[in-house]
């Protein structure tokens, strides 16, 4: 092993020879866990081989994101394989119907004479909505990873991690259905059913792809299980007879052979997402599932549309909430709140995490959905915990959930412009999460360092994310040969730099900052260190480096 991969596994934590071999070399059967370990599943699965058996119409209701999304087209791929067309998928429309589990859905999907209904990446709380279901005559599998409550739905079995023992509780909501789907297969196996008998042992593993998308998505921690899940799912990816993965890829660019964790970041799962922020939540499933290449194109060319003009819509959200924040706040608010009926609240998260980047704290917007409720999206540097935040400031919300650094709520109308002040009073009330200190660099090095060799070591420790970000290095002795800002706005920027000593020169980058936005403004001929990481060019080829901040040499 590399003494720099070494020295960074150490920086991890990961000393021990056998936490190192886990690390480095996943392996799918060792450093994965028993899907009949989640609590309820061998319950869940005798309730959807019996739906089988007995031809009962199954209803897949999905999340709209690219962690449901991804979910339903896994499941939908198991009723394909198993030869069995009497289901359905349901994803709610995101403006109209919102997050969650909905008793007016259940009762369409009722009135289609569905008597089992699996949720994919939903219903760990959706306690109401479970019991209409039940009243209908419909049952409810629970696939889910989000928070537990006290109280849990009367379903036929709720699946999440973090429920009972499971091993690792940090698994996304499409991982919970391939293990649920995991699971069927081996009891259907083991059944000798006549449908499960003719797949071949592993066939499961095929699904990876859309697992793998769907863990990356939707930012768990890439350590763990996941960490096996993510990196034998990209191996699949890479080779996925997928045509709409295959049309993604041409239509982008990418190679699908190299895709990466940051081709689904970047690439992938926007596009995914961008079907249910403009409206089109069903475009994204079809490209998952469809096996014809024709479509795969066309669904792709729209999803690029769409894509595009979400982008554009974004861009004006952000522009005018910039001149907001510039009016009415100071650089000491820790709470920003801005807000505009006009807004289209699927696309608020999107631009409170531009704001959020731009000044740190805590950014909220609201807008009025497609029934004439306010929604809104919140997004936090991790300094407080938007669900601490949330629970200070109950009395003004309809509803509210999320995470750590991300949430959504529902505002009563007539509170919407106490918003500001109540969550401000709230932030003052809410305990700062105790702060890990992130070291400002991994390992030192000089640009002669920069190989083809060291980037090879270095993706032995990918996939990067959550939990396991790129390393940072600390160049030093450097010297700013040339600067170049690029982009719409020109703002972002293109260093070229020169090792002082060597002469030899480097490409760094940074999509995301303008000059302005680093620890000093660089300039051609000023001496200088770089915060950064190292990536591949997919665009020029080769290397280049990606600036997490440049400053001045002392």
């Amino acid at each position: 092993m590399h003494d720099l991969i070494s020295k960074l596994l150490t920086k991890r934590g990961i000393t021990e020879a056998s936490e190192v071999s886990a690390f480095l070399n996943p392996d799918y059967e060792l450093h994965t866990h028993d899907s009949f370990l989640l609590a309820g599943m061998d319950v869940a699965v005798e309730r959807l081989l019996q739906a089988i058996e007995r031809g009962e119409r199954v209803a897949i209701y999905a999340d709209f994101d690219c962690d449901g999304i991804p979910g339903a087209a896994l499941l939908s791929d198991l009723f394909e394989k198993i030869g069995y067309s009497n289901f359905e998928v349901y994803l709610p429309h995101r403006d109209r119907e919102g997050y969650g589990f909905h008793t007016e859905a259940i009762e369409a999907l009722a009135a289609r004479d569905v008597k089992l209904i699996i949720t994919v990446d939903v219903g760990t709380t959706a306690i109401e909505a479970v019991a209409f279901a039940k009243e209908k005559g419909v049952d409810v599998i629970v696939t889910d990873h989000h928070e537990v409550t006290d109280t849990l739905p009367e379903a036929v079995a709720v699946l999440n991690p973090k429920l009972g023992e499971y091993p690792f509780p940090h698994l996304c909501g499409a991982a919970v259905a391939f293990k649920l789907a995991q699971a069927a297969l081996a009891e259907g196996k083991r059944r000798h059913l006549e449908s499960f008998a003719k797949i071949p042992d592993g066939w499961e593993k095929w699904l990876l792809d859309l697992v793998a998308i769907a863990t990356v998505a939707d930012m768990v921690p890439l350590t763990g299980e996941n960490r096996t899940l993510v990196h034998w799912g990209l191996q699949v990816l890479r080779k996925s007879p997928r045509p709409g993965i295959q049309a993604l890829c041409n239509k982008l660019r990418l190679r699908q052979s190299e895709l990466t964790e940051s081709d689904i970041g970047f690439s992938i799962a926007p596009r995914v997402n961008a079907a249910s922020r403009m409206d089109e939540p069903d475009l994204a499933l079809r490209l998952l599932v469809t096996r014809d290449r024709a479509e795969a194109e066309n669904l792709t060319a729209q999803l690029e549309k769409l894509n595009a003009r979400r982008k554009g819509v974004v861009a004006s959200l952000v522009k005018q909430a910039r001149a907001h924040v510039k009016e009415r706040f100071t650089e000491d608010d820790r709470v920003v709140v801005l807000g505009n009926p006009e807004w289209k609240p699927a696309l608020l998260g999107l631009a409170a995490n531009s704001i959020m980047a731009d000044r740190g704290g805590v950014v909220c917007m609201w807008g009025r959905d497609a029934n004439g409720k306010l929604k809104g999206s919140c997004r936090s540097d991790g300094d407080i915990s938007l669900l601490d935040l949330f629970g200070n400031a109950e009395d003004v919300f309809e509803e509210y959930g999320g995470h750590r650094a991300s949430g959504g709520f529902t505002v009563i109308s007539e509170h919407v412009h106490r918003l500001p002040e109540v969550l401000a009073r709230a932030a003052e009330t809410t305990h700062p999460l105790s702060a890990v200190s992130a070291l400002e660099h991994d390992i030192s090095l000089t640009l002669p360092d920069i190989s083809s060799a060291l980037f090879k070591e270095l993706s032995r420790m990918a996939p990067f994310g959550i939990g396991n970000p790129k390393p940072v290095f600390l160049l030093s002795n450097t010297t700013i040969v040339g600067v170049k800002r690029f982009g719409k706005e020109q703002n972002h920027v293109e260093v070229m730099l020169e090792c002082r000593t060597s002469g030899v020169s480097a490409r760094a980058f940074e999509f995301f900052k303008s000059p302005q936005d680093f620890s000093f403004s660089p300039e051609p001929g000023r001496f200088a260190n770089l915060l950064a990481t190292l990536e591949r060019d997919s665009y020029r080829g080769g290397l280049a480096l990606r600036i997490v901040d440049i400053v001045p040499t002392q």
